[in-house]
């Protein structure tokens, strides 16, 4: 009975569990080996770069011995010429135009970006000035009235009776509003001060519209032509100037009566020498631009 148990036992394979644990053992030994002589090889390779780094070092020194040596010896004149010391020509490399080309804009890019950027403005601004329409006739109009100087057809009043000087087939006058209010605060803010100099000291325009504020910027004897002298028997006329108040005037220009105070006139200015202009170029405007205004005057009377 105990034989036939025995038989038909389940057995187990003890020697497959043997043979697959030699496996197992076989391979991290192998590994084992393999990583031996790679630290192995890798301690040679190393032992073989620091005997070469040591050769190099002791050539490098005793070169550099030498070349001590032998600079002393030419310096105390023992020898007069060196074997040993020569000067060194770096070696220049020719490349391709093509790549010298492309070297220079990597290494200057951001030069030449700013240089085409200012070339850009630069045109820009030359464009602006060529194509602006240019004025046969300026003129000036001094003191704070908004709707008189931005919002009213006073431009287009004023060039209907100006020649074309230009000879460009329009007739165009260009009105520079100057926002003058007397208050040293507010006039700065608005750089009153700095277009007041700019305008009244060149020669480019005669002819002002202003209020009564202009009297604490210039002394209107000295600035302006005396208008009763040129039209006697006008009744609008003041002396040195022409008053807009009981003309159709503010008809004329697009706004209401009250706009224009009792205080607005039109003026001329009188030829002089100017800070920026000789006197005889601003008698040039001054001949050319009166039949201009002779004309207004005229058609306001």
């Amino acid at each position: 009975m105990k034989d036939t148990e025995k038989k038909n036992a389940p057995t187990f394979d003890d020697d497959k569990l043997h043979i697959s644990k030699s496996v197992f053992q076989t391979s991290k030994e192998m590994h084992d080996k393999a990583d031996e002589e790679a630290r192995l090889r890798h301690d040679e390779a190393q032992r073989k770069y620091n005997e070469q780094q040591k050769k190099a070092a002791e050539a490098r020194e005793k070169r550099l011995n030498d070349e001590r040596l032998e600079l002393l010896k030419l310096k105390t004149g023992v020898i007069t010429e060196s074997e040993t010391i020569r000067e060194e020509k770096p070696e220049q490399i020719k490349q391709p135009l093509l790549k010298r080309i492309g070297n220079f804009f990597y290494l200057n890019k951001w030069w030449l970006g700013i240089a085409c950027v200012l070339v850009f403005i630069g045109g820009l601004l030359v464009y602006n000035y060529a194509s602006r329409p240019r004025p046969d006739m300026i003129v000036l109009m001094i003191g704070m009235n908004q709707e008189l100087g931005e919002q009213s057809e006073l431009q287009d009043y004023l060039s209907q009776f100006t020649p074309d000087n230009n000879k460009n087939g329009k007739k165009f006058t260009s009105l520079y509003y100057i926002p003058y209010t007397g208050v040293e605060k507010d006039d700065f803010v608005n750089s009153v001060p700095q277009k007041l100099t700019a305008e009244l000291q060149n020669s480019d325009s005669v002819i002002v519209i202003a209020n009564k504020d202009i009297g604490s910027v210039v002394t209107p004897e000295e600035t302006f032509v005396d208008l009763s002298e040129m039209y006697p028997d006008n009744p609008h006329i003041d002396k040195y100037k022409f008053m807009l108040k009981d003309t159709d005037f503010a008809e004329k220009v697009g706004v209401s009566d009250s706009v224009v105070s009792s205080d607005w006139f039109i003026a001329i200015r009188k030829p002089q020498k100017l800070i920026y202009s000789k006197q005889e170029d601003m008698q040039k405007t001054y001949d050319r631009d009166l039949a201009a205004f002779d004309a207004i005057i005229k058609d306001l009377s």
